[in-house]
């Protein structure tokens, strides 16, 4: 893996996973990061990156939707192994739009293996990063595996289990080497706002409400967004051809203690002038097609590659919430939209 494109770089994740690959990993080769540049994808994410990388890192502005485009950065760059993230993620988003998540995250997807089975010769590794939530919801009991029957409940996972599908049957068909994994949800530095954790965070240091959809019962398992990268660069690394990995963090929570955890590190951290911040939870109408629990067993990772998450919901959560006091410059200019009017100079 010499040209290793990753899409949506410089989204959460994408960024997250650049930076591991070259600041902390074995990995000597190039990066080559494709984004549209789309609301949550901002370069600032980046900082620094091609400064200290130059010879190793490149960005190129593009859609995944535009295969022409694509095709040339394939060609250029002589990719030889693709990293997936690029996707419309937020599942409110995908309620109220889910066109754009069936452009993306099925059409793009689509693109992507298109061109990889072009270049199959010289094709290392497809991996393609998907969620828990193409799953469908648990009961109070039981974990998801890897051979868990999909039942997506929303547009966005619906996108996705489509996606998931059809890199599966790219390899099926084609011999494509590729992999999957599918992730719990994840948390950690440069997180959009819009999303559970920064969201709360941010309204608990503001002093602003803290909306918690329906009972606040629902559980999700988080996972620390550099445990994710740790995962993913050994499945790409070691993992069986054609093989899907679940990641997870081993941190299963009901909503409302998470948020309940956050308004106390906060008060931990900037002191309780006005009482604690619980005093803020807000419960709000539940979203439609609101899944009860996800759980991930990860033992298949675990057994076959040797990895496991590195930090529990504990430390990550007070690392995160230490990230973002510490970035109130980056926080500002992502809620405002400014970082927009930077993108569209810099790149049109």
């Amino acid at each position: 893996m010499k040209h290793m494109l990753v899409t949506g770089g410089c989204g959460f994740i994408g960024a997250n996973f650049i930076r591991y690959l070259l600041e902390e990993s074995d990995y000597a080769g190039r990066v080559i990061n494709v984004d549209a540049l789309t609301y949550a994808g901002n370069p600032e994410n980046l900082a620094g990156i091609p400064e200290r990388f130059s010879g190793r890192y490149h960005f190129v502005k593009a859609d995944i939707c535009d295969p022409e485009t694509l095709s040339g950065v394939f060609d250029a760059y002589e990719i030889d192994a693709v990293c997936h993230f690029a996707a419309e993620s937020h599942v409110d988003r995908s309620i109220v739009r889910p066109d754009a998540f069936i452009q993306t995250n099925i059409v793009g997807t689509f693109n992507l293996l298109q061109l990889a089975r072009k270049h199959q010769d010289r094709m290392v590794r497809f991996h393609h990063i998907s969620t828990d939530e193409v799953f469908g919801s648990l009961g109070e009991s039981g974990f998801f595996t890897e051979t868990t029957p999909y039942h997506p409940n929303s547009p966005y996972s619906a996108s996705k289990a489509a996606s998931d599908h059809l890199v599966r049957a790219f390899h099926k068909t084609y011999g494509l080497p590729i992999t999957i994994s599918n992730c719990s949800n994840n948390y950690g530095p440069y997180q959009f706002p819009e999303k559970l954790i920064p969201l709360m965070i941010l309204n608990a240091v503001e002093g602003r409400s803290l909306p918690v959809y329906g009972d606040g019962l629902n559980v999700r398992d988080w996972l620390y967004v550099k445990d994710h990268c740790h995962a993913v660069w050994r499945v790409m690394q070691s993992g069986r051809d054609g093989e899907t990995y679940n990641i997870g963090g081993n941190s299963e929570m009901e909503n409302i203690r998470m948020v309940e955890m956050i308004c106390d590190l906060v008060d931990e951290s900037l002191g309780t002038p006005a009482g604690s911040r619980r005093d803020l939870v807000t419960f709000v109408k539940d979203r439609p097609g609101h899944d009860r629990r996800y759980a991930i067993d990860f033992s298949k990772i675990q057994k076959e590659l040797g990895w496991h998450p590195a930090e529990s919901l504990s430390t990550g959560l007070r690392k995160t919430i230490a990230w973002y006091l510490a970035h109130r410059e980056w926080v500002d200019r992502v809620k405002s939209g400014e970082y927009q009017e930077w993108i569209r100079e810099q790149y049109g």
